[in-house]
């Protein structure tokens, strides 16, 4: 018979894709351990979740679970941004967000929530009524301003969906993000991009702004080396003009607001 520790690992290995052999060689763990501890014929040590848990690349948070489902303690906290052995992340994250102005910039959390954004990514939000604690997710499903403000929005629904569903995956499944997919995936339709021919090597977001379109691309950074559930999660978003257009449009609002200043 098996345990709840068994059947979290055996879930995660068939979630990861890994037989008990590919998970075992890469642990440096012989298979049939593996095997004991799925069926419950072996306990896991604590170091053994851990190990097991980093090869698997499981989540912090459901790491958590694994140790607490083999009958140990907790490993890893989830802290608020703004605790002060935070101090030098938050003073990272500011660092990062201020000197990408005057393209936008803005950290998230796991759930698309806005933590931090600079004065150029805040004056977007600001165009769909969002600010620091606000949803994108929600917006994302949900706001006609969005829509309204993305000239390319069936595109980038479809994106996006696609997006959430590869971080949805990789958490085990989130309900949130599955949601917020499965809604977007309604409204962009089940059709392919729109484009004719050979796709661009990338798919810029187009912004209406003040009668001014914006092309923007994005890439997206993460802290490495990070143990902290709340942490491991946050990401932070750094957009790009996609034409020159945009760039001297940006530089040139960078520059009026400097002299503001």
């Amino acid at each position: 018979m098996g345990t709840a520790f068994g059947t979290l690992l055996k879930d995660w290995r068939t979630q990861r894709r890994l037989s008990q052999l590919d998970l075992g060689l890469a642990a440096n763990v012989s298979a049939r351990h593996i095997s004991f501890l799925e069926t419950g014929r072996s306990r896991p040590s604590r170091s053994m979740v851990l190990l097991l848990s980093e090869t698997l690349d499981i989540p912090r948070e459901t790491r958590n679970s694994l140790l607490n489902a083999a009958g140990f303690s907790p490993a890893y906290r989830a802290r608020a941004f703004a605790d002060g052995d935070m101090a030098q992340v938050h003073a990272a994250v500011d660092w990062t967000l201020n000197r990408h102005d005057p393209f936008p910039a803005m950290a998230l959390d796991r759930h698309w929530t806005v933590v931090s954004a600079n004065r150029t990514a805040s004056l977007l939000l600001d165009r769909i009524d969002l600010g620091v604690g606000d949803s994108l997710l929600t917006a994302l499903t949900e706001s006609a301003l969005l829509h309204d403000a993305i000239e390319n929005w069936p595109d980038v629904a479809r994106f996006m969906m696609v997006r959430l569903r590869t971080e949805s995956t990789y958490l085990g499944r989130d309900p949130v993000l599955d949601a917020a997919a499965d809604r977007l995936a309604t409204l962009c339709g089940a059709s392919g991009p729109s484009a004719e021919g050979v796709l661009p090597a990338v798919i810029p977001t187009r912004y209406r702004l003040n009668g001014t379109v914006l092309s923007l691309i994005s890439t997206i950074a993460q802290f490495g080396t990070a143990e902290d559930i709340a942490l491991a999660d946050l990401r932070i978003e750094l957009m790009f003009p996609a034409d020159e257009s945009t760039r001297q449009i940006l530089l040139s609002a960078g520059k009026a607001a400097a002299a503001a200043d």
